[in-house]
């Protein structure tokens, strides 16, 4: 029973994610957008030391 509902909240969030992007490619897109984010925010720390 417990493997039946967590392989629904699973299904549940990666649908959630496609329909968020629309496509693997929009996703990828915004983890990208969010790797440089923290790129830039690790750079200034560095800056700041």
């Amino acid at each position: 029973m417990a493997r039946k509902i967590l392989l629904w909240v699973l299904m549940l969030g990666y649908i959630g994610a496609l329909t968020a992007c629309n496509t693997f490619e929009g996703m990828g897109k915004d983890v990208e957008r969010g790797g440089e984010h923290v790129q830039d925010a690790a750079k200034d720390v560095k800056k700041k030391m």
